[in-house]
Order: C-alpha cells, then sequence, then structure tokens
C-alpha cells in the first residue's frame, strides 16, 4: 500500500475559521439627484398613475396589436439577445462549479519493461504489467471570497443581458408602432394627394371648358395644369416609402421584405392618440428603462471583479486526495496490498508576481469607474429622452389644432374662390392659391396626426414600456 498524508491542523483551522470573509468593495447604487415630479409642459395631458404597459393597446388597432405579438415571436434581434441569456446564464454556471468539489477517475494498463540487477550482479530485463484504476479529488475553500465574487460577478451579467433583452424589446415595439404609424400616415397622405389631384382635374376641365367658351384665358388653363402635375409629382415619391415601411416591418417580423405587401398596402386610419397619458414619476424611470437596470447591473459585476482581482492576494487553500487500486494482473485488483491513497491540505501563496495582481485590480478598478459613469451618462440621457418627448408631444397637440382650424378656412377659402371666379369676381389665380394652400395644409395636417401618434409612441419607449407584458424566456 502506497499512503501520503499530508497533514496541516493550522491551515485548516484558519480556513474554517476565515470561510466566511471575503475582501474587495460592496456594490453600492451610484448616487445621482433626480427629482420627483415632471416638469409640467404649456399643455398638460399627463397623469402621475403608473404608464400603461401595453401602451400599444391604447391606440384601439387590432391589426398593430397582431403585428406587435408575431414581432416578439419572430424577431432576430430579439432571438439573438434572448441567446445571449442562454450564454450568461451557463458561463454563471461554470463559475458557480468552483465552489463545490471537483472529482475524477482515471484507469490505465501499461507494459513495462527494466533492467535490474540480480543477484550475482547481472543485469537482467524484467516486463511485468501495470494495471491502475484511482479517484482524484480536490476543494478549494474558499477562505478570502475569490470564487464567490468571481460568482456575484457572473450573475450580475446574467441579470444584465436579461435587461438587455428587455432593451431590446422596447426597441422592438417602439420600432413596430412607428413604422406602423409612419405607414399609415404616409397613406392618409396619399389619399389626400389623390383626392386633390382629383379636385385639379375637375377644376382643369372646368378651365378648358371656359377657354373654349372665351371665359378664361389660355394663362389660367396653364395655371392649372401646371397645379396639377405639381401635385402628382408627390406621389411617387409617397408610394416609395409606403413600400419601404412594409419591408420594414417586414423585417421587424423577421420575415421577407415583401411579406407583409398585401396585408398592410390597404389603407387604414393613423392610430388615435387617448386624451390622457398616465406617465409616472419621475424617480420611477430608474427602475422603469431596462437600460439603466441593465447599466447598474454591470456595476454590480464590475465590483465583484474588484474583489475577485484584491483576493488573488492571498493564499489559496484547496485540499485534495487521490485514492485508487493497483496490480500486476487485472483480476488482482481487489481491496488487498495493491491499494493506495494520498489526502491532504494545500497552500499557494504569491509571493512575486511581477505586479500582475496589482495590475490586474487597477483594470479592474478603471472598469468599474467606467460603470458608474456610463450608468449616470445613461440616466442624464433617459431623462433627456423623456423629457423631449413630453415636451413635443404636448406641443404637437396644439400645432395639430391650429392645422385643423386652418383647414376649415382653407376649405371655406377654396368654395369662396370659386364662386366668385365663376361670378366674374376674382380671377383664375386666386382659385389656384386656395386650393393650393388647402393642399398644402391638408398635408401638413396629415403630417401632424402621424407626429402625434410617433410622438406617443415614442414617450411609451422613453418611459421603458412593453417589456412588463412578455416574461423572460
Amino acid at each position: 500500500m502506497r499512503v501520503q498524508l499530508l497533514i496541516a491542523p493550522l491551515a485548516l483551522a484558519l480556513a474554517l475559521f476565515l470561510s466566511g470573509c471575503s475582501v474587495g468593495p460592496h456594490y453600492q447604487r451610484p448616487a445621482v439627484s433626480v427629482a420627483h415630479n415632471w416638469p409640467a409642459p404649456e399643455k398638460r395631458v399627463f397623469g402621475t398613475a403608473e404608464p400603461v404597459a401595453e401602451w400599444w393597446s391604447t391606440f384601439n388597432d387590432s391589426q398593430l396589436d397582431g403585428l406587435v405579438k408575431r414581432a416578439v415571436q419572430n424577431n432576430l434581434d430579439l432571438q439573438l439577445a434572448t441567446a445571449r441569456i442562454a450564454e450568461a446564464r451557463a458561463a454563471r454556471g461554470v463559475s458557480r462549479s468552483g465552489l463545490s468539489p471537483s472529482v475524477g477517475a482515471g484507469v490505465s494498463a501499461t507494459r513495462n519493461r527494466q533492467r535490474v540487477i540480480a543477484p550475482g550482479g547481472e543485469l537482467r530485463e524484467v516486463e511485468f504489467n501495470n494495471f491502475e484504476g484511482q479517484f482524484d479529488a480536490s476543494w478549494e475553500i474558499d477562505v478570502f471570497g475569490r470564487i464567490r465574487s468571481g460568482v456575484k460577478a457572473a450573475t450580475a451579467d446574467t441579470v444584465a443581458a436579461e435587461e438587455s433583452r428587455r432593451a431590446v424589446l422596447v426597441s422592438l415595439l417602439g420600432e413596430v408602432g412607428r413604422s406602423y404609424a409612419d405607414l399609415r400616415g404616409l397613406q392618409l397622405r396619399l389619399a389626400i394627394a389623390e383626392k386633390n389631384i382629383r379636385t385639379q382635374q375637375e377644376t382643369l376641365e372646368v378651365t378648358q371648358a371656359r377657354s373654349k367658351a372665351g371665359l378664361a384665358t389660355d394663362l389660367d388653363v396653364e395655371r392649372a395644369l401646371a397645379q396639377l402635375e405639381s401635385t402628382r409629382s408627390g406621389v411617387p415619391n409617397l408610394q416609395s416609402r409606403i413600400q419601404a415601411e412594409i419591408h420594414r416591418l417586414s423585417v421587424l417580423l423577421g420575415q421577407d421584405p415583401g411579406a407583409l405587401v398585401d396585408e398592410l398596402s390597404a389603407s387604414a386610419p393613423v392610430p388615435v392618440t387617448p386624451p390622457d397619458v398616465p406617465v409616472g414619476l419621475r424617480t420611477e424611470l430608474l427602475e422603469r428603462r431596462p437600460d439603466l437596470r441593465e447599466s447598474e447591473a454591470e456595476i454590480v459585476a464590475a465590483t465583484a471583479r474588484v474583489g475577485e482581482a484584491k483576493a488573488e492576494y492571498f493564499p489559496r487553500i484547496i485540499l485534495s486526495g487521490t485514492a485508487g487500486r493497483q496490480a500486476s494482473q487485472l483480476h488482482d485488483l481487489t481491496l488487498g496490498a495493491g491499494n493506495f491513497f494520498s489526502a491532504g491540505p494545500a497552500i499557494s501563496v504569491p509571493i512575486f508576481t511581477g505586479g500582475r495582481i496589482r495590475s490586474n485590480i487597477r483594470v479592474q478598478d478603471a472598469r468599474l469607474q467606467q460603470s458608474v459613469i456610463r450608468y449616470r451618462s445613461a440616466v442624464l440621457s433617459a431623462l433627456e429622452e423623456t423629457e423631449n418627448a413630453l415636451v413635443n408631444y404636448s406641443n404637437e397637440q396644439s400645432r395639430r389644432e391650429r392645422l385643423e382650424n386652418a383647414v376649415r378656412a382653407n376649405e371655406e377659402a377654396v368654395t369662396l374662390s370659386n364662386d366668385r371666379y365663376r361670378a366674374g369676381l376674382t380671377d383664375f389665380l386666386s382659385v389656384l392659391d386656395a386650393q393650393r394652400e388647402l393642399y398644402a395644409n391638408e398635408d401638413l395636417l396629415a403630417q401632424s396626426r402621424t407626429t402625434q401618434t410617433l410622438g406617443l409612441i415614442a414617450l411609451y419607449k422613453a418611459l421603458g414600456g412593453g417589456w412588463q407584458s412578455f416574461p423572460q424566456p
């Protein structure tokens, strides 16, 4: 029997005494000054109630609801973010394995030849077999928290990956809503252009008839034709942009760009915004936005890695052991004299590393500072984005109301100018000017309706809405 037993009672007692100790800083959320309430816009349409999670449902558009659900199921960017979560969880499992003993086994069979000195001083060659089977076990006692710090860092990385997926989800929902609203807005603008083309075509035909009757001039005809062609020239651009938005929505749903052409080519109203929008409190934004939660998780991971780096200064205590059987014949592997084992603790102490440990601590400290700065910058950017969205949405409401008043006045002006022209009380230029102004303001009103919907979607996105409705995989 071969016995090797290393006994270090003082080291083992120290390990048991210090088993709960760890080095390194402990995480503290960076101090960021955030006011409690949002500044009140000039046109107050916001409440302090909890923001709507499924914000797309507030538009009461079943087609938008269906597109959102399909995008969450099939979007490739979201699938990539989900795969990163699986990677982070697996990496955490690798880190956690260091807290448990490691056990292995091995078998070997060898044929050996040796020269031995026989009685009488003669050298003789001897051949023999050696069969061996053994188990090995080792366990590092995490006295100074090196392994535990690595597990904390890996756990925080997992949280960051989960929050990153939520941030991708929030962005995806916003992109689907934005493209859908843009599509419906462009279709509305195309419908307005086609309506004005029909009106201007009728005006041209009336003017040509009046010119033949001597009641209008050739100049009136050419002006009417020029205005008609000018309006027609905007149609191809609108059609191209409509197709581009359909292609964009198809890709967001993980499909071929032309997959939704038949489904979305028919016009539908621009999603209507609700009268009131709950936005919650300003301080709640830190907990609601996934990108801020991700940034905070990165600070937790960086803090743990500082502790992991500092633990390299201290000794490592490893309990290890080996046990097995050895025999010259396979059938002799029994519990007899061929058994062997060894067990005992081992201590590894870094004496000279050329500054590697110190430099690594500086690296991790610098990364920690960077993560804190990124977090503070992310908070300011989130506040800026949300406040801009609040102001833009409120001001667009005022702009839309004024454009609605302008369109009503333009419609009355077109009616009056036509009546006065037929009565011979004004020239044809007044009719063309009134029609041109009506078309321009109708187009601006359509854009304003779209912009208002886009502004609300941007606000919901800035508030971090949507991820709560879809659980993590």
